[in-house]
Formats: C-alpha cells, structure tokens, sequence
C-alpha cells in the first residue's frame, strides 16, 4: 500500500495492513492477532494500548481512546478499535446500488453514513459485519432514520448488481430501509478502494478476496469522523464467528456513534 492509498487521517503504516492480509491469509483465528496487526493503523500508543488488551477485561476497562463519543463506554470502544479521525471531506463515488438505483454518496450528505467495504460471495467477516449492521437499525430505533447504511463491492469477479442483491436479501441486509451496496465497473471500484484505502487481493473466483476491512462513520456534511476495525474468530474448522456478546455488544456500539453523530 503507498501513501496515497491510505485513510485520509488514519496513521497506518503498510507493515500493519500486510499483516492483516498476511493473518487473514492463512486463516488464523484469534482476534488478538488480528487487533494487533491493526492496532497501528487506528494511531497512537493509547489506541494500539486498547486495541491490543481488547480481550483483557482490565485492558477494556483502563484504556480509552482521546475522542471517542461520551455515550460510547470503553469497553465497547476498544473492542470496535474505535478512533476518531481528523475531519476530512470523505471521497465521493457514483455506483449502482443493489437495487440498480445509480447515487453518489455525495448525495447522501444529510444523513450519517456507516460504510464498509464487502465482498458479495464472503463467508468469512462480511456476514458477521452484515449482522451487526441489522442489529445497529434495530438497535437505533426512531433514530435510524437519520442514518444510512452502506458498503462497496471489494469483489473484482462478481461486480453485477444481482451480486450484491443476493448477499443483500441473504444476510438480512434488506431489512435495512437506508441499506445501499454499491458496485459498478471494475475501474470504478478500483477508484474507490484507492480513495478509501481498500487493499484487495484476488488471485482468482474461486479463491477467497482478501482485503481491508474497515468501518467509516462519515458525517452528515460528508466528513469523516470515526473509524472501526470489524474482528472475527475462527473455530477449528476455520469458520469464522464472534460471540453472540461481542456480536451484539458490535451492534449496539455502531448505533451508539450513529446516534451521537446524528444529534
């Protein structure tokens, strides 16, 4: 990854985001390796401090990250590897969504944006995300209507819009009334991935997609504001899997940003 591929106002480092790559590859499981592979893309000592102890209850409950909205507790900060990031314009883009319906997220301003980044034909982090994005709406309740849900194709062989409906309609994501699942031509989602700092590997269709998974919390004037880093485990059999704790514990937290967001 160069520079310009980075997260506007994330301080990563491309040692960091190849070990993610690397840890996803070879399918460990533990989060712990995984939290600290990430720990120096979310910045500073205290973040990676955070990040790093997330599954040491005395860790979740010492460390807190500078920035993080009041209502968040820290517990649940650290397990999300929550940090705020510098505002900046977030990048726009013009892709089809799942229904076909050609928008920019530029037309989005108005409203919080939570947006990842997904791979249609996942079975790996993408449905564990896609839970804890229908366990925020519910979790936001009359508040959900000043927030929108939505992610970007991170597949390069399976970019149609019946892709991303499918996985749509599959993971409950069409419960969502605000969910959006952007894709388009593979030049135009090569675009985004750069902007955003998306680093994808595809050796082929049958192989699995490795690529950056990340949580953006974009502001209703189009600025982003907060970042999240999705974890997963891994049972023996290498299928991947949270705790339905953390799982909830996940929702409750994107709507709690959200919610601070949208006030």
């Amino acid at each position: 990854m160069t520079s310009s591929q980075r997260p506007e106002g994330v301080a990563t480092s491309e040692s960091a985001v190849e070990a993610v790559v690397k840890v996803r590859r070879r399918g460990l499981g533990p989060i712990f390796f995984v939290a600290l592979a990430v720990a120096v893309v979310l910045s500073g000592t205290l973040a990676y401090d955070a990040i790093r102890n997330r599954n040491s209850p005395q860790g979740l409950q010492s460390l807190r990250v500078t920035g993080i909205p009041a209502a968040v507790p820290t517990s649940t900060a650290n397990l999300m590897g929550l940090s705020p990031v510098p505002h900046s314009r977030a990048a726009n883009f013009t892709l089809q969504d799942q229904h076909g319906k050609t928008m920019s997220l530029s037309s989005l301003q108005g409203k919080t944006v939570v947006l990842e980044f997904m791979d249609p034909h996942c079975v790996d982090i993408c449905p564990i995300v896609s839970q804890e994005f229908v366990d925020a709406y519910h979790d936001l309740g009359t508040h959900s209507s000043g927030v929108v849900f939505a992610a970007v194709n991170v597949n390069p062989f399976f970019t149609s819009v019946a892709d991303v409906s499918k996985f749509s309609k599959e993971h409950g994501l069409s419960t969502i009334p605000s969910w959006h699942f952007f894709t388009g031509s593979l030049k135009e989602l090569r675009a985004v991935w750069r902007a955003y700092g998306i680093v994808v590997e595809a050796p082929n269709p049958k192989a699995d997609i490795i690529h950056t998974s990340v949580v953006y919390f974009i502001g209703a004037n189009g600025s982003k504001r907060y970042v999240a880093v999705p974890m997963a485990d891994h049972n023996a059999k290498h299928k991947a899997y949270l705790p339905p704790d953390q799982l909830a514990t996940w929702g409750t937290g994107i709507a709690l940003v959200a919610q601070s967001m949208s006030q």
